[in-house]
This record gives structure tokens, sequence and C-alpha cells, in this order.
């Protein structure tokens, strides 16, 4: 009777994990066959041309690695101190560490779109006019929209996931390593740089990953503080729009007044956003498994 229900559970999780499989292969397959009509060289490094309907998309792709890579400089070291905070250093009955938590958590729950307003309030209109006050008296610098406030905003998205897979990475090193070092005459912090940090890379390095693939596909957040509808040349400073691959496809979705013409490209677009978000995980994943491998020698 037991080994007929372990039989069972097994079949259960196997039958499961079948069919997502076979609802990713039937997206990704939709998404190939409808788009891989306008799939070419020149798509993919050109500039959009007519609005969009002729050209290429090479401006969203740039602008959306460039928003993931600024966005991970601010929330994994910034995510990496608050989880230290929280595994080595914080009280459970600290009346702190109980409102950081809970802050933390629910930020975990807020929607994306209360994020792109609360960038567009605080970042551009409060920090970036006050910048252009003092600066810049009457001129709008970075009082507006940017590659930059929308980096800081998908940072603050994307922060709860970086500071929970961290600290659960942490709390998972041996208490043994801790009481070592301590032994040894080093530090706290000193433990915390030399043991236990290297020790929690792969939770670090996996932070960043479930980052990243948040962070490339959300929308609402970057539709207020940054995005393009249609900018074909590239941003070269922190202050300047970008165009973003997430916020194309829901323009053209949306706004095209011609939508059967538009699905082509859509789809297209479509495609080069999985790869893209697909190739941005596999080489943080690469980095964290040569990072694994050298912390183990």
């Amino acid at each position: 009777m037991r080994r007929m229900v372990d039989r069972t559970f097994v079949a259960m999780t196997l039958a499961a994990t079948l069919v997502i499989l076979a609802m990713i292969a039937i997206i990704l397959g939709n998404v190939v066959i409808h788009g891989r009509d306008r799939l070419s060289w020149e798509f993919l490094t050109a500039a959009p041309e007519q609005g969009m309907m002729a050209g290429g998309i090479f401006p969203a792709i740039y602008g959306t690695v460039l928003l993931v890579f600024l966005m991970s400089i601010v929330a994994v070291p910034f995510g990496v101190l608050v989880a230290i905070y929280f595994a080595e250093y914080a009280r459970a009955e600290s009346r702190l560490y109980r409102w950081t938590r809970m802050a933390v958590n629910n930020l975990a729950g807020v929607p994306s779109i209360v994020f792109g307003l609360f960038g567009l309030g605080f970042f551009i209109q409060t920090i970036g006019h006050g910048i252009d006050q003092v600066l810049y008296p009457g001129y709008l610098v970075y009082g507006q929209p940017s590659v930059l406030w929308a980096a800081m905003t998908m940072a603050v998205l994307t922060l709860p996931v970086v500071i929970i897979t961290v600290e659960e990475t942490m709390r998972a090193v041996p208490q043994e390593y801790r009481e070592a070092s301590l032994a040894l005459g080093a530090t706290r912090l000193q433990t915390i740089l030399r043991v236990i940090l290297p020790q929690a890379w792969s939770g670090v390095m996996t932070g960043a990953i479930l980052a990243i693939s948040r962070g490339a596909g959300e929308v609402a957040p970057v539709l207020f503080t940054g995005a393009a509808y249609f900018l074909p040349q590239l941003p070269t400073r922190a202050n300047e729009q970008f165009m973003h691959l997430g916020y194309h496809i829901y323009a053209m979705s949306t706004q095209s007044p011609d939508v059967e013409a538009t699905k082509p490209i859509l789809y297209s677009t479509v495609f080069v956003l999985l790869v893209l978000t697909f190739l941005l995980n596999l080489t943080a994943i690469l980095i964290r498994n040569r990072m694994r491998r050298w912390t183990t020698r």
C-alpha cells in the first residue's frame, strides 16, 4: 500500500512537470511560428522606422539590457547589505528588525504599477526636481523620466527578492563556521566578509538571477519613469529616455491602428525578449557556477 502511494505521488509530480514543460513549449512554438518571418539580422540591429512599422528593434534591446544592468548594480549590493543585517546582526525582538521585516514583506506583495507611480513621485518629481533646483536652476535635466530613474524604480521592485534569497542562503551556512572564525581571532565583520559571504555567493547570484528575470519583463514601472514609445537613437546619458522591449510590445499591441499588420512584429519582439531574458539568466548562472567552483577550492 505504501509503495503504491509513493508511485502515485511520483506519477502526479511527473505529470505536473510534463504539463508545465508542454505549456512552455506551446508558448514558445506559437511565438516562433508567428514571428519567424520578421526575424532577421536587420531586425535585431537596425533602428525602428515609420512609427515602428519598419526597421528593427535594436534601441529596445539596448535599453532593456542597460536597464537590467543599472538595476542590478543598485539592487544586488543594497539587498546583500540588508540581508547581512537580517541574518547576522538583527535581533528578533528588535523593533527596527520587525519594522524592516514588515516593510520587506509588504514590498514583495505590492503591484508593479504602484512602484511605477512611486518612482514618478519620489525619484522624478522629488529627487530629480530637487537636483535641478540646486544644480540646474531653470532647466529640466533630472526632473524628467530617464533610464536612471527607471533603473532605480526597478531596483526597489526587485529588492525584496534579493534580500529574501540572500538571507536564506546566509542562514543556511553552518553556525560552526562563525564560531571557528571568531575563535581564531577574526572580528565579526571579517567573519562575514571572508567566511559567510563566500559560502553564500550562490545565494547572491540566485537573487541576481531572480531580479533579472523579473526586471527584464516588467512594463508598468518603466511606463511612468523612463520608457519612450519611439526613440531611434540610443541613450548616451543617465538622464535620457530609452526604448524597452516590454513597453515596445505593449505600445504596439494597444496603440497601433492596424493590429493585424503589427502581429508579426509583435511576435518577433516577444521572441527576442524571451531569448534575451534567457541569455541574461544564463550569464548569471554561469557566473554563479564559476564562483561556486572558485569558493570550494
